[in-house]
């Protein structure tokens, strides 16, 4: 899974990396410590004046269905399987028509022993790292109609099973899309579940370096660039 993530660029810079046409919504501060229910940065595609518009706006991570009650089903939906993505009733609808990009620096993943507490891990690349998303609209009807807040933001992480490096830390990783793919994966009139289908299904292994950093990364009150820090195996 995808449970905690780092995210440090501005927004003038996540603007330029990922040729967004427009800033929408609180531009958000660098976080070391991304965790779910939070606000996030995302990238998509909304159709504007009959042409897509690539736009970045701000999302609760934790999709909240459009049928859903209220928000606290979102904790839930942090993430999405990419094997099932296309049939589940929470994600099937966004996966069609509301797909995104959300940007990270890397990852946190904890790895399990047989004895003893599990050890953090901070996994990047060479470059940032955009991870496949689906955003969601959710209608608060305790809010009025020109309330601005009515309308709930929210986004979800595609997850894969985890290979090579990454596998012996954890089973699973996020989808994590090479610039090559973005403009696909963000295309609104990409509609057909066969075709998201064929995209998820072809999206290379990524290549990451696993760093070990300390144990405080696992409480969310912390943040700062010393969780990204190495420690050595064992500290």
């Amino acid at each position: 899974m995808c449970g905690r993530y780092a995210q440090t660029r501005a927004a003038d810079q996540l603007e330029r990396d990922l040729a967004v046409d427009r800033i929408l919504g609180e531009r958000r501060g660098p976080s070391w410590n991304v965790a779910p229910t939070q606000d996030v940065p995302v990238v998509l595609e909304r159709v504007e004046d009959d042409r897509p518009q690539r736009q970045l706006r701000t999302a609760r991570w934790g999709l909240v269905p459009s049928w859903a009650k209220d928000v606290s089903i979102g904790s839930r939906m942090i993430n999405a399987r990419s094997e099932t993505v296309l049939e589940k009733p929470a994600f099937r609808k966004a996966a069609a028509r509301r797909r995104a990009l959300v940007p990270m620096d890397g990852y946190y993943e904890w790895q399990a022993h047989e004895r003893g507490p599990k050890t953090p891990y901070f996994l990047h690349g060479a470059e940032p790292l955009a991870a496949a998303g689906l955003y969601e609209l959710w209608r608060d009807h305790t809010k009025a109609d020109d309330d601005p807040d009515r309308w709930l933001w929210s986004v979800t992480i595609i997850t894969r099973p985890a290979t090579d490096t990454l596998g012996h830390i954890h089973d699973r990783c996020p989808v994590l899309l090479p610039r090559p793919l973005w403009d696909d994966w963000l295309d609104p009139a990409t509609t057909a579940a066969d075709e998201v289908g064929a995209m998820l299904v072809h999206v290379p292994e990524p290549h990451l370096t696993p760093r070990e950093v300390g144990r405080a990364v696992g409480n969310v009150a912390n943040d700062g660039p010393e969780l990204v820090v190495p420690v050595h195996p064992g500290e």
